[in-house]
């Protein structure tokens, strides 16, 4: 309870830090990874192709698929020809891994910067008041830079084999189709395709913003220090 009326003591609302560099690139990345872990997290498509039968009317297959993109958990079925029997088949490739790396970045990367704007609105005079809040702020962004850097080129390369492998020319060849299988409307993608490219927006701003919080540790060296009256002498008259 005494630490909770210490934080809320030392509370002061200060919008001034959205004036300057830090303040409001931080405000960009924290809208930017919404953008960037929302257009992946949650997404669902659909691919298309019909299996059409001599003497039959065109039936239309329908596979989906979504986030995290393990693509064996949804099967569709192919009906044969004679209508005998209906095979039970799945899309193929997992690629998880990539999609859940990049989403989870862009979460504790909104995270933090939650946490960070709050210290600088709020608690301005304590992240100043030494130099380990910037210090370790600049190794906390540093840190996130390399994080999009590494997650959005691991996710750009899993959205392309996700396309390959809903791609509808890619499906008919299956051996269940037995040439009877025609491609039909590729799935929208527009939404991840906008991920990635949220993801580098992404590492450009937490780069840029190293800089700005660089500024504010003891080691940037200001290159033109204002002279005192004992470094530059008694002033001339």
């Amino acid at each position: 309870m005494d630490a909770v009326q210490k934080l809320t003591s030392g509370f002061s609302l200060d919008m001034g830090p959205l004036k300057e560099p830090l303040g409001f690139i931080r405000v960009l990345e924290w809208v930017f990874a919404i953008f960037a872990f929302a257009t992946t997290g949650g997404y669902t498509g659909t691919t298309h192709f019909t299996v059409k039968c001599p003497g039959l009317t065109k039936k239309l297959i329908e596979p989906m698929f979504g986030y995290p993109f393990r693509l064996p958990a949804y099967p569709y079925n192919i009906e044969s020809c004679n209508g005998s029997q209906v095979n039970q088949t799945f899309l193929q490739g997992d690629f998880s891994s990539s999609a859940e790396f990049f989403v989870c970045v862009g979460v504790f990367g909104f995270l933090y910067c939650t946490a960070t704007l709050i210290l600088y609105l709020g608690y301005q005079n304590v992240y100043r008041q030494t130099s380990r809040g910037p210090i370790v702020d600049l190794v906390v962004t540093a840190a996130f830079s390399f994080l999009w850097l590494v997650s959005s080129s691991a996710w750009g390369k899993g959205l392309t084999d996700v396309k390959w492998a809903t791609n509808p020319d890619q499906l008919v060849k299956i051996p269940l189709c037995n040439g009877n299988c025609e491609p039909g409307e590729f799935p929208s993608m527009g939404r991840l395709n906008a991920s990635v490219t949220f993801g580098f927006l992404n590492l450009i701003l937490w780069a840029s913003n190293c800089w700005f919080i660089f500024k504010e540790t003891p080691f940037h060296k200001d290159p033109n220090p204002p002279a005192t009256m004992e470094e530059g002498g008694a002033p001339e008259p």
